[in-house]
């Protein structure tokens, strides 16, 4: 009897009621209706989690790998102006333009960038002298072409330029709708990124020294340590001898001037004084730029 009690406990209990099935066929419901909703949650956030890791992946700097075809074309674009508009620009910032035009262009350019990008950015600094948007535009949509030739070192050296140049632009502010600013964050940008693959040119590749130019509108001189004081030397030789005329030009007595009348008289003694000041002065400058001119040189020599 004992038995069949214990074994009549624990047995299920009966669904064979319309009341049991229903509690039963409730119940079943409930638990499924809570697995599918566990399930489709911890899938909702292992799906955040792959897109939460594969937006941190492409926002990472290692995988953002820039072109230098599309950030020079990016460039080109940045020139697309009006024919006019370089010549429209007001005094101050056309003179930043003559200073971007010698940063891009100064020292021996096309030693160091290579024939053909060398005369093209030669050219360039002469369109915006000239503030000529037409030949930029053309001459800007030549650097995707001519990169693809150029070595580490050249690429380097093309990329220091532009960088150089994109920070006058820079300094501009803000002009129109904002034309100069592209300009020079994509100067930039490009310039920093050729000028990373200076990382990988080896020590012979390198320029040994570095030279300073002087530009007198299209020339341009470069300066060395025995130009400045060859330079210097000149210079004191013209010093000395404008000082030897002066003095001999003061040392003409008044009494020997002798002259029909006195309006000649001080139309002598007056081109006298002017010749005084103009040898004293030529003097003074002679001195002041070979002093200057033995400085740079020794400045000069000391880099070597």
């Amino acid at each position: 009897m004992a038995a069949l009690i214990h074994c009549h406990l624990l047995q299920p209990p009966s669904i064979s009621s319309p009341m049991s099935k229903l509690f039963f066929f409730r119940n079943t419901t409930q638990r499924l209706l809570r697995r599918c909703h566990r399930n489709a949650k911890t899938q909702l956030v292992e799906r955040s989690l792959t897109v939460s890791l594969a937006l941190a992946e492409s926002d990472s700097p290692k995988s953002i790998d820039p072109n230098p075809q599309t950030l020079l074309q990016e460039l080109a674009d940045s020139f697309e102006l009006p024919p006019d508009y370089f010549a429209q620009l007001p005094r101050d910032l056309r003179l930043d333009l003559n200073d971007a035009a010698f940063d891009l262009s100064n020292g021996p350019v096309i030693d160091e960038c290579g024939q053909g990008l060398g005369e093209t950015l030669l050219n360039l600094s002469r369109a915006w002298e000239l503030a000529d948007s037409s030949t930029s535009r053309a001459l800007a949509r030549k650097f995707p072409l001519l990169e693809t030739s150029l070595a580490d070192s050249q690429r380097a050296a093309f990329g220091k330029r532009l960088v150089s140049a994109g920070r006058r632009f820079q300094s501009m502010g803000q002009y129109g709708q904002g034309e100069l600013q592209r300009i020079s964050k994509s100067m930039i940008t490009a310039g920093k990124l050729l000028s990373a693959s200076s990382a990988s040119i080896g020590p012979d590749e390198r320029p040994k020294t570095e030279t300073r130019m002087l530009k007198f509108g299209d020339l341009q001189v470069e300066v060395t340590p025995d130009k400045a004081n060859i330079g210097a030397v000149i210079g004191i030789i013209f010093g000395i001898v404008s000082w030897i005329i002066s003095q001999g030009i003061q040392s003409i007595p008044d009494s020997s001037l002798q002259y029909a009348n006195d309006n000649a008289l001080l139309l002598a003694k007056s081109l006298r004084g002017a010749l005084l000041a103009l040898f004293y002065s030529s003097t003074f400058l002679s001195v002041s730029t070979s002093v200057g001119l033995f400085l740079l040189g020794r400045q000069l020599s000391s880099k070597k």
